[in-house]
């Protein structure tokens, strides 16, 4: 064990026998490097590690002090979704949310954006702007439909921390994750065929299942451990399944990450049925705690699980650079990939390539790691005191998003159209079915519970609710 290990273990010790309580200021780092005879940054080191693992927080021009964590709330109940093929609907609706990308007028809670103000991306802008200066003439060319070598081989030493040993040259480069899994939908599937989902699974999705001409099977979907085993077993023996799309990290929207004896078992029956998996991976680096949960295709030995992510998530939206490990399906998705779109954009490529790089990259997950889970815990307690009797709310160990269940008598529709009265809009439930359901539950995104104008928002939410509420029941009278 090194030095620094040393030093956070015995701090953790003292953390969990009750020596410091939760918001209890730790020693300064002199003091705690004179106590152990060991240098400053080591002991910075040490710090750093528990940060890393959630434990502590480091408070500016003050000091080390003990996370104050959130009591996990009342999950919501595992879905019950339809038991046959669905052609997917809620595209209207869809619509009207996706408009409000370029709004600057609501407080947007309806919207998975993570934190682009953060200080750990000035370096990026800085390199784009290098970039776009310096290698003006390049930045203008074609890249490779594939993908540029050099983001390639980042993508592939990233990769390593979710347990995935990928060469280089099998990942596609892609605008973004969307992009990601509408090709792979694509090459694994023809109008007509069936697609398992989770259910609640994320919009787009089943958007993507939508525009390739699919049906959508959703599975019932725990919050805690994720899609049932036994009921999707029991559809591949009843449905002609062409594959599986599931989120099984962090999951958008529910927030479960899926055990690993469960990660093997689905493995075992995707390959005793002969059907490939797309696995959205694309807030897998966001885990609160480290080591990062391991992807399926970590355990994948046949090339049977095709994943797919971004950094649209884990760095900024706008930078729209995603990613494909394909198996064995490459030739197929490469062939998609450069029909669909030829090539991603090379500056932004070449940015993040350098970002990675220069270790920038794993500064930034430092940073926002620690942060949004301060969020969650944050906007989890606004929640419990504002929202009605009866709310259930996810707890996710990873990324920014909240899957929130409302009392029946609520309507998740009616309640964002009364909140953007208010300028706050929400994502209703029924985005997130391929059938409509979930009427009753709404997704809120979580980032920057330092702004005054989240906790408003979540008050205003819980008096819209508290008010349908009530006058529904009365109806009902």
């Amino acid at each position: 064990m090194k030095l620094y290990e040393q030093v956070a273990t015995t701090l953790k010790d003292r953390i969990d026998l009750g020596y410091y309580h939760e918001g209890d200021k730790l020693p300064s780092v002199r003091g705690l490097s004179q106590e152990h005879g060991v240098s400053i940054s080591t002991v910075q080191e040490a710090y750093g590690l528990l940060m890393d693992d959630g434990i502590i927080e480091s408070r500016p021009k003050s000091g080390y002090y003990v996370l104050k964590h959130q009591a996990p709330p009342e999950l919501p109940a595992t879905s019950n979704p339809a038991p046959q093929p669905l052609v997917v609907a809620q595209w209207q609706k869809l619509q009207h949310m996706i408009n409000e990308y370029g709004s600057t007028a609501t407080t947007k809670l309806s919207l998975a954006l993570p934190d682009t103000q953060a200080s750990t991306l000035k370096p990026l802008t800085r390199l784009m702007s290098e970039l776009s200066r310096n290698a003006a003439t390049r930045v203008l060319e074609y890249e490779h439909a594939a993908g540029s070598d050099a983001l390639r081989h980042q993508i592939a030493r990233v990769m390593v921390d979710s347990g995935c040993r990928i060469n280089p040259e099998e990942i596609i480069i892609t605008s973004g994750c969307q992009e990601a899994l509408s090709c792979s939908l694509r090459a694994v599937t023809e109008p007509g065929d069936i697609v398992v989902v989770d259910s609640p699974s994320f919009f787009g999705s089943v958007q993507a299942i939508k525009i390739n001409g699919v049906k959508a099977l959703e599975i019932p979907t725990s919050p805690e451990t994720g899609i049932s085993l036994e009921a999707l077993e029991m559809a591949f023996e009843q449905w002609p399944i062409k594959a599986c799309l599931l989120t099984p990290t962090n999951n958008n929207p529910l927030g479960y990450s899926m055990p690993d004896k469960n990660k093997l078992r689905l493995l075992e029956l995707l390959n005793h049925y002969d059907i490939p998996l797309i696995e959205d991976d694309v807030y897998g680096d966001l885990s609160y705690t480290l080591p990062r949960p391991r992807t399926i295709k970590s355990f994948d030995t046949q090339g049977r699980v095709i994943l797919c992510s971004s950094f649209s998530k884990s760095i900024a939206p706008g930078i729209r650079v995603g990613w494909i490990a394909p198996g064995h399906h490459r030739e197929h998705i490469m062939m998609v990939k450069y029909l669909s779109s030829l090539s991603t954009p090379k500056l932004t490529q070449m940015a993040v390539a350098e970002f990675i790089a220069q270790g920038y990259y794993e500064k930034h997950l430092r940073r926002v790691r620690r942060d949004y889970q301060r969020d969650r815990d944050a906007v989890i307690g606004w929640l419990k005191r504002e929202l009605p009797e009866g709310t259930r709310i996810s707890y996710p160990q990873g990324g920014y998003l909240l899957w929130v269940e409302l009392p029946d008598q609520i309507d998740s529709n009616e309640l964002n159209q009364q909140a953007k009265q208010e300028g706050i809009s929400i994502a209703p439930g029924t985005l997130f079915s391929a059938s409509g359901k979930y009427k009753n539950f709404m997704r809120i995104c979580c980032v920057n519970s330092a702004d005054p104008a989240l906790e408003k928002a979540i008050k205003t939410l819980g008096r819209l609710c508290k008010e349908m509420l009530t006058r529904n029941l009365l109806s009902q009278d």
